[in-house]
């Protein structure tokens, strides 16, 4: 079977196929079309001008990802698209693009959600790797744990209260001049930084919750930031990103740490566009190795959104026998009304 993934719910638009035969996913083809450089001109996406560069896009990167996987519509088995949550007008571009296509072609529609597709990368690299486990989501929108009891059955059991960890990577990474995606450069700095020069307070939350808040992180990096320009001194760059990095990456941890003892699971999975920090990553597998647990997480190519994540989760709603009908729509949040 053959699964066309649609992925639209940010700033890239993307289009894969994934081949589902005995039980195993492989990626036959995954089209990626980035927005970075035409959001690095603003420092950060505008959502308006994403969802015109999806329109733009998803044409062309359809038929290239058919193509990729030298297969045609008649062979396809089954359209999945990301339906929630993300950006409600980038959610629309894929969800309408998929709908038309799958029913002007009689092709069963899938609708996935992001959070899933993130988790569902794990499926095509780690092929040993089956539910149950637990699952740390860290991204631009979102940063929560998971506990996956199966491929489509999520149970949230901590999450932000406020802002997500990728974004106060990319905000702090912006205010002290680094490119966009600041995320990415604040990870490269932060080698060059010493971990502990700043104290910053950490994000997660009271040992009776595995929740975490980035805001008040946030307001005391730019406090900081604003105490030495106040101060006419040059803020020390390295030892910041070092320290801020630190406090994030140490935070996450130790909520999944804790979350590994609650649950007893004996897998983790890290997913998500912050899963391709170096330091996190380092950090959950010391975590892991200390309490004999193995972990997965997908390569930097799976980390980021793309439509071969989308085709995996949507191969599992599909044989769940969750279909999509005509008057599927696109949500800015979680129907289901998860915390995300």
């Amino acid at each position: 079977m053959y699964i066309l993934g649609m992925e639209s719910s940010c700033d890239e638009t993307s289009a894969a196929v994934v081949r589902a035969k005995d039980g195993r996913l492989e990626i036959l083809s995954n089209i990626v079309a980035s927005q970075i450089e035409t959001h690095r001109l603003y420092g950060g996406v505008v959502p308006e001008i994403a969802s015109r560069a999806h329109i733009e896009a998803v044409t062309g990167i359809t038929r290239e990802a058919l193509e990729g996987a030298g297969i045609s519509l008649c062979d396809v088995g089954a359209v999945a698209v990301t339906a929630f949550p993300g950006l409600i007008g980038a959610l629309l571009v894929g969800v309408n693009f998929a709908k038309s296509l799958a029913f002007a072609n009689h092709i069963p529609l899938v609708a996935v959600n992001h959070i899933k597709a993130h988790v569902a990368a794990a499926y095509l690299s780690c092929e040993a790797l089956k539910p149950p486990f637990l699952a740390v989501v860290v991204s631009g929108g979102h940063t929560s744990i998971y506990d996956v009891r199966d491929p489509i059955d999520f149970e949230e059991i901590g999450a932000t209260r406020d802002d997500a960890a990728g974004e106060a990577f990319d905000k702090i990474g912006r205010v002290i001049g680094l490119p966009y995606p600041g995320g990415a450069a604040l990870d490269k700095l932060a080698y060059e930084g010493d971990a502990h020069a700043i104290k910053l307070p950490s994000p997660a939350l009271g040992k009776d919750t595995l929740d975490f808040s980035f805001s008040g992180l946030k307001t005391a990096a730019l406090n900081y930031i604003n105490h030495c320009n106040q101060q006419q001194l040059e803020v020390p760059r390295a030892d910041l990103a070092a320290s801020y990095t630190e406090a994030i990456v140490a935070g996450v941890a130790a909520k999944a740490e804790q979350a590994l003892l609650q649950t007893g699971r004996k897998t983790l999975v890290l997913a998500g566009g912050v899963a391709a920090n170096s330091h996190l990553r380092r950090r959950l597998e010391s975590v892991c190795a200390a309490h004999g647990v193995s972990m997965c997480v997908p390569p930097l190519s799976l980390c980021g959104d793309n439509g071969a994540m989308v085709a995996a989760a949507g191969y599992f709603e599909y044989e769940a026998g969750h279909f999509a009908a005509t008057d599927l729509n696109a949500s800015a949040q979680d129907p289901a009304n998860w915390r995300v």
